[in-house]
Order: C-alpha cells, then sequence, then structure tokens
C-alpha cells in the first residue's frame, strides 16, 4: 500500500508556502495563500495518495483535503 504524502500550507514572513511533512525546503511559495493552496493541491494530485492541510496565518489548523476523496481514511457515511 502507498503511502499518503502530506503537504502543509502555512504562513511564512514572506507569504505563504506549502511544504512536504518533514521537508526542509518548500514546494510552493508564493504573495497569497489562495495561489498557493491552489498549487499544493495540483501538486498533491500529481502525487497518487495525498493530502494537503491547511492553516491558518496564525498557525491554526483549518482544514485538511485528501486527495484522491476515495483514499480519504476516514469518509463521512451519508
Amino acid at each position: 500500500m502507498k503511502k499518503r504524502k502530506t503537504y502543509d500550507v502555512t504562513k511564512t514572513e514572506d507569504g505563504w508556502q506549502g511544504k512536504l511533512e518533514g521537508g526542509e525546503r518548500a514546494s510552493v511559495t508564493g504573495k497569497t495563500k489562495t495561489e498557493v493552496v491552489k498549487k499544493t493541491i495540483e501538486l498533491a494530485k500529481r502525487q497518487g495518495k495525498a493530502a494537503v492541510k491547511i492553516h491558518k496565518g496564525n498557525g491554526n489548523f483549518q482544514e485538511e483535503r485528501t486527495y484522491p476523496k476515495k483514499s480519504d481514511p476516514f469518509p463521512p457515511k451519508g
């Protein structure tokens, strides 16, 4: 079973970044959160199984998106 790659979208001093969990460098950078979320999701979709954890400007967790949707380990019923 292929392990899921997880990317975190967080605020930086210069804008926003999308970074692979445990990675040293950002995979995606940009000035706006919207721009970085979009590019990070595009990157995640190309990985097979991936998740994007989006954080607020203060660092608190906002939401998580899983790709493809059917690989979500906890899909809600109904």
